[in-house]
Order: C-alpha cells, then structure tokens, then sequence
C-alpha cells in the first residue's frame, strides 16, 4: 500500500479558529477540512480505547485519486471517505473504486453530510451524524467491546 503524509491539527475546532482564511476559501473547502479532522479524532479515539496496534493512513493514486483514511489493524482493514455533500454522485466514488480494485478485502465507506444510508459498489454510503456515534461498530462489526 502507498501511503502520503496528510497533515491534521489535533482538534477540529482548533482547526476552524486557527485556519488561515482568504478569498479563495469557499465554506465547503472549509468544512470539508474541518468534518476529516473530526473524523480523525474519532477514529483515534476510538482505536486508544480498543488498544489497537493499528494505524490510520491516507492513500492517494499517482493520478490523484484519494482515501481520506484508511484504518489497518490486526482485526480491521477498511476505507473511509468524508464527504460534506448530502448527496454522493458516481465521481465521488472514484477513489474507493480505484481503492476497491487495489485492496477487495477492504471495508469501503463513504461518511456524508446527508441523511440516508445505502450501498452503491460495495460502498457503504452513511451519515456522517449517524455514524460517529457507533463508528467503533462500522469499522470494526466483528469485535466490539461493552
């Protein structure tokens, strides 16, 4: 797996406040950011208090196709992309897809800012409101604590 450095404040807030702003920043582009960053905290959470000796990457093709993280631990393997839209159209799938053809035994979801849940592809597409509170049970359905 090719693996980039992507770079993410500790915080999504800190994020927000401290984050240069100029006229070219859109409120998507900001969000967007800010919504990865929250998500990241999750994820990192979530692996401390399970004691995972996992990691969280972000993958990236030559051709710039992306995964914003990819979880990898002894008991799950799974791609994650976040989307601040309500509504997933077929582009925004290219990376998983590009992902999915590299990596089949991966978990591929999409957390997004709508409010219904389906499967496209192999591609669990799940709110993003919805999914941060049981994210433990989506990435790792199999071995769950309490």
């Amino acid at each position: 797996m090719i693996q980039h450095p992507k770079f993410f404040l500790f915080d999504a807030g800190v994020f927000r406040a401290v984050r240069p702003r100029g006229p070219l920043d859109t409120p998507a582009e900001i969000d967007g950011a800010s919504l990865e960053t929250l998500v990241l905290q999750h994820l990192r959470e979530v692996m401390s208090w399970r004691n995972s000796e996992g990691t969280i990457s972000y993958w990236r093709t030559s051709t710039g196709l992306e995964v914003d993280f990819v979880v990898y631990s002894a008991d799950a393997f799974a791609a994650i992309e976040v989307k601040r839209k309500r509504n997933i159209t077929s582009h925004d799938l290219n990376g998983m897809r590009a992902f999915a053809s590299e990596y089949p035994e991966a978990a591929r979801i999409v957390l997004h800012g709508g409010d219904h849940k389906e499967v496209i592809e192999g591609i669990q597409l799940i709110p993003l409101e919805k999914a941060l509170p049981v994210l433990e049970r989506i990435i790792w359905p199999g071995n769950r604590f309490g």
